[in-house]
């Protein structure tokens, strides 16, 4: 689209098929033509917004700002929907080099990557901050984040490498104590005694899984599915704080020793969801409270100056037309007198 800012794609095909392999947050196209010519490859990460949608090409929904046109008819398009344009796209096959093994396709090398680099400062910082660190934790976001740290029943703000130094030493008392483990008894032993990077595998993957139909496009209760499915992230009762990096963090419990200073955790409330069609409530100051004549006052004097000229021009054509003012009358000297030594002994006594 005219407005995207990310790259061109310099490729034309009669036919091609379209296929796709994720790795945590990012995802790779390939363009593959059916006859002669060269497969083009993309990358794109999705930003807060991004998203597929195939739709009639005459029906285009607005921020598709990558389309890939059909030739039946009518045509129809694939198309990159990005509302908020956090989400691009580069051209290549390579991933982003300072990304992780992913969380979901490649966990063992994801665990064995996170524990080799315990030492690592990224893991002198709380443990909800380094979960959102895409060179160890990659496809790891905000609220899996909540949902993993609620889990587990940690503070959010405790130092990751504490948390993650107490694995390190189970791994290794768990080979020497149990080296021929059957891989099925392994997996029977995690489900039982999940640990945080167990949990960064298996928390995504209730998420993607068929059964749950949490991401189904074609499903309208999808979103519905997901809210019930969520147990911390957004759920009245629970508390939240902004990290350092201004992200929020939602949990349950005491925050933890590296909780940012000087910030209260605030607890969501239940209520009702907002409707967008009602008009927006009239908002009015401590001010108007107070003096509603002022405030009424102000508001004619705003009014008056959104008008401008044409207004001036009124009041002014009112003027000339009103009978000119008689004069006030007379105070004896004695009454006004009386009245500046009545006025001095009231201040006196306030």
């Amino acid at each position: 689209s005219a407005v995207s800012k990310n790259p061109e794609v310099p490729f034309r095909s009669e036919a091609y098929r379209i296929s796709a392999t994720s790795r945590g947050k990012e995802l790779r196209l390939t363009l593959a033509p059916l006859g002669p010519g060269e497969p083009q490859y993309l990358v794109f990460r999705f930003g807060m917004s991004g998203s597929f949608r195939l739709c009639p090409a005459a029906e285009l929904p607005r921020h598709a700002h990558l389309r890939f046109l059909t030739r039946e008819s009518p045509p129809r398009a694939l198309c990159f929907i990005d509302a908020r344009r956090f989400g691009s796209w580069r051209l290549g096959d390579a991933w982003q080099p300072d990304r992780g093994p992913c969380v979901i396709s490649e966990y063992q090398a994801f665990r064995e990557n996170v524990l080799k680099n315990l030492e690592d400062k990224a893991f002198d910082k709380p443990i909800c901050e380094a979960l959102l660190n895409q060179k160890f934790f990659n496809g790891i976001g905000n609220y899996l984040r909540a949902e993993i740290i609620y889990r587990l029943k940690i503070p959010p703000f405790e130092k990751a490498r504490t948390v993650l130094e107490a694995l390190k030493d189970q791994d290794q008392a768990r080979r020497k104590k149990n080296p021929s483990l059957t891989l099925s008894k392994k997996l029977k032993w995690m489900r039982e005694n999940p640990d945080l990077l167990e949990l960064c595998h298996t928390v995504p993957m209730e998420v993607i899984s068929a059964e749950n139909k949490l991401l189904d496009p074609d499903d309208t209760g999808n979103y519905a599915a997901f809210k019930d499915w969520l147990q911390c992230y957004l759920v009245p009762g629970m508390s939240s704080l902004r990290d350092r990096n201004g992200r929020t963090i939602w949990f349950q419990g005491e925050p933890g020793p590296m909780a940012p200073k000087g910030q209260a955790s605030r607890k969501k409330r239940a209520g009702l969801k907002a409707d967008p069609e009602a008009p927006a409530p009239k908002v009015t100051s401590r001010a108007s409270k107070r003096q509603p004549k002022a405030a009424a006052k102000s508001q004619e004097l705003e009014e008056e100056e959104a008008d401008g000229s044409r207004k001036g021009r009124a009041c002014r054509r009112r003027k000339a037309t009103l009978p000119p003012a008689l004069p006030e009358p007379e105070v004896p000297l004695k009454v006004r007198r009386s009245r500046r030594t009545a006025a001095g002994r009231g201040r006196g006594e306030a």
